[in-house]
């Protein structure tokens, strides 16, 4: 946690918080209404009928989990507000609380090319929401409570990730959602072309 930080910011930070906690909760919640079909048939019967369920909850609660751990990493260094700061953050609050209806979507439908906008679309707002707030706190020094500010390589780098996810599997929908797995590439591509950055200006 930043040293000094300003007491309206910790309770807009732990607000923040609160609400990634709930909607990451949300999420569950249709296979706890699928849970009570287990009077009616056998648990392999009801795992193989909700895999859909299923994979769209883990894929959902393992992108949330990650963007708000990129966004920890972004507000570390801030110890103050400004009214950017509050905007971006709301707006990627927007965006977290909305993805558990898309997630319904995409797993109640099959290839539809709206609930793959929604979906996909709603997690590429979000990483670019949180690359614009990294950037407004690299160009204040005032915010932070060190020189450096936070690395938004990365987070532009998932925000492109996500878009070209989105345009693969709308133009080719055979591919469903599993363009998304390209994420997977983001973080070790990135640091290897920051290595080889630096190890060039270095030379």
């Amino acid at each position: 946690m930043a040293a000094g930080r300003e007491r309206d910011l910790e309770r807009l930070l732990t607000f923040i918080d609160a609400v990634v906690a709930i909607a990451i909760t949300l999420l569950v919640l249709p296979l706890a209404e699928a849970g009570s079909e287990i009077q009616s048939r056998t648990v392999s019967e009801l795992l193989r009928d909700h895999v859909d369920d299923l994979l769209g909850f883990f894929l959902s609660f393992t992108v949330i989990a990650r963007l708000w751990l990129t966004q920890h990493l972004i507000v570390s260094s801030l110890v103050r507000q400004n009214g950017a700061v509050i905007r971006l953050l709301f707006a990627w609050c927007l965006t977290i609380v909305f993805l558990p209806f898309p997630t319904t979507l995409v797993t109640a439908t099959s290839n539809d090319g709206i609930a793959k906008l929604l979906y996909i679309g709603t997690m590429a707002v979000s990483s670019g929401l949180l690359a614009l707030l990294g950037r407004v706190i690299d160009r204040d020094r005032t915010l932070r409570d060190r020189d450096e500010g936070p690395d938004t390589a990365i987070t532009i780098a998932v925000t492109v990730t996500f878009l070209l996810a989105l345009i693969i599997s709308i133009v080719f929908p055979a591919t469903s959602y599993w363009p998304l797995f390209l994420l997977m590439l983001t973080d070790p591509v990135v640091r290897r072309l920051q290595r080889w950055a630096g190890s060039r200006s270095d030379a």
